[in-house]
């Protein structure tokens, strides 16, 4: 394709690197035009406290070719947000329908993920059948034209993974050399597998009420007005 142009959902709380990690991958690939998009072009504080400023609304959005659905503390009041679950709908045509971290059940509550097999932060992925989604455990699940990356840094492996899909695997490695991705982290502690017992249980503690958002969203049938889960 000649042009590309991506779309990324942006509300209140969102995670700031489930965005501009994707973004740093996807907006310097061949022809890619990116637009940062929310109800109103008033910035969007991220869950870091960073405000994330909008160049689109979702009224007057471009035609998608992927659109990119960023999680955060705030997904389970978008769950709820009319605007949000509606614009998500309408672009559920877009070549490639993505989502990083608990951006999942924002595509689930659009009902784009029914049937479909998904991965989304590791806290989470038991809550995936709420909205229609199969878990598969890995860090970038592809279902056809769906593609679903883990918690937060796993967004980075989903561009890429989708750059590939794209462009070709020498574009992609060629942008992974360019932002220098090669980590070497100083603990063996970023998936729950390989973390102290201790350590991922006071995570999951701190989280609990992000879980029972998204529960209570659901379960009241508060996903933009309609719950679209089976």
């Amino acid at each position: 394709m000649t042009t590309l142009t991506i779309g990324f959902v942006l509300f209140p709380n969102v995670t700031q690197l489930d965005f501009t990690g994707p973004l740093q991958i996807l907006h310097r690939l061949p022809g890619a035009r990116t637009y940062f998009l929310a109800k109103t072009l008033d910035p969007q504080p991220s869950d870091c406290g960073l405000a994330l400023n909008p160049n689109a609304t979702f009224d007057d959005c471009p035609p998608l070719d992927m659109i990119c659905v960023p999680g955060g503390l705030g997904v389970s009041a978008a769950m709820g947000d009319a605007a949000v679950i509606d614009f998500i709908k309408r672009a559920g045509t877009a070549r490639y329908i993505t989502s990083v971290c608990t951006g999942a059940f924002l595509l689930g509550a659009a009902g784009l993920l029914h049937g479909r097999r998904a991965t989304t932060h590791w806290a989470y992925v038991d809550l995936l059948p709420l909205v229609g989604a199969v878990h598969e455990k890995a860090r970038v699940v592809r279902d056809g034209n769906i593609f679903t990356g883990g918690g937060v840094t796993a967004g980075i492996d989903f561009a890429l993974t989708i750059a590939a899909e794209i462009a070709g695997p020498e574009v992609a490695q060629a942008l992974q050399l360019a932002v220098e991705y090669d980590p070497q982290p100083p603990f063996q502690s970023g998936h729950p597998d390989r973390a102290p017992d201790a350590i991922r249980r006071g995570i999951e503690k701190r989280l609990d009420q992000a879980r029972a958002g998204i529960r209570q969203a659901v379960a009241s049938g508060v996903t933009g007005g309609e719950n679209a889960s089976p």
